[in-house]
């Protein structure tokens, strides 16, 4: 295991003409599955947590990204 620089994790990493497709990408299968999401489950505490957690994962997989894999 490889030691974490946590002044890069917690400093902002500006998107670039590499990063930017990428991001768009994760953004657009997001929304699809959300709306697959609304689509198919009734509205009650549980979709709205599993549109949360979609949330989440491109916030994540955006961050991944941003890092370059290096967390």
């Amino acid at each position: 295991m490889h030691e974490i620089d946590w002044e890069k994790v917690f400093t902002y990493q500006p998107a670039t003409e590499d990063t930017i497709p990428k991001y768009n990408a994760i953004r657009e299968q997001a929304k699809v599955f959300v709306q697959t999401i609304l689509d198919n489950a009734p509205g009650c505490a549980d979709r709205s947590a599993a549109i949360r957690k979609v949330r989440e994962a491109v916030m994540t997989a955006n961050a991944a990204i941003a890092l370059d894999g290096e967390v």
